[in-house]
């Protein structure tokens, strides 16, 4: 019987790349999840995770979306966002958590150094796992895509659970260690060695060596 593995080749005609949450609401020091504490806060409690976000992710994830371009893979982003200017439709968790993002607000938009293109997927969701609020496994499979590679941010929150329920949907998960954040490095250390289990825990240059590889080879599709 063949042996099953995480790290297979990804095929790009069956493959998509998904951002998570990488928005002005939660990825900007001015975003509406810090707006309320004083500087000094943020950067006290925040602060390793803004630096990351400059220095390593975002830089990476610009890397991993040029390269899924230029090979034609799916790329699509899943941001917080209510259906609703008051957020009624939230999910109980973002009620306690005063976690809103009405309907239209610029906090929704997508950082503009990984602004989508005008033919991209955006998901809005009301929830923190991207497959509970919204109808990403129907439009994954109708794009017929198999191999779903994760950046975004929290690593510990909705990346978690992004990966999660990919894995238990049955997609091929490749999670870029470098191309998330958490809040603090501890919960990006430990969520990463947690979700080893559920994806192929990878980074930036592997992926995008390996894309360019593949696709280069004669007969596959861009």
């Amino acid at each position: 019987m063949q042996q099953l593995s995480r790290e297979i080749e990804i095929v790009p005609q069956h493959a998509a790349l998904l951002f998570v949450d990488v928005q002005n609401y939660n990825a900007t020091a001015a975003g509406g999840e810090f707006a309320s504490m004083p500087a000094d806060q943020v950067q006290r409690e925040y602060g390793w995770f803004f630096e990351t976000l400059r220095t390593s992710a975002v830089p990476n994830m610009q890397r991993l979306q040029k390269a899924c371009r230029a090979r034609g893979i799916e790329v699509l982003y899943t941001v917080i966002e209510s259906a609703t200017r008051d957020g009624r439709d939230r999910s109980l968790d973002h009620k306690l958590s005063h976690i809103l993002v009405p309907k239209g607000d610029p906090e929704g938009a997508i950082i503009d150094a990984l602004a989508p293109t005008e033919n991209e997927i955006v998901l809005p969701k009301s929830s923190s796992g991207v497959f509970n609020s919204t109808n990403i496994d129907y439009i994954l499979r109708n794009l017929g895509v198999r191999f779903l590679i994760v950046a975004g941010i929290v690593t510990d929150q909705c990346v978690d659970m992004a990966v999660r329920d990919a894995a238990d949907r049955g997609y091929f998960v490749s999670l870029l260690e470098d191309g998330c954040a958490a809040y603090t490095d501890e919960r990006h250390q430990s969520a990463l060695r947690v979700l080893s289990g559920y994806s192929w825990l990878t980074d930036t240059a592997t992926v995008v060596r390996r894309i360019e590889a593949m696709t280069a080879k004669p007969g596959v599709m861009a």
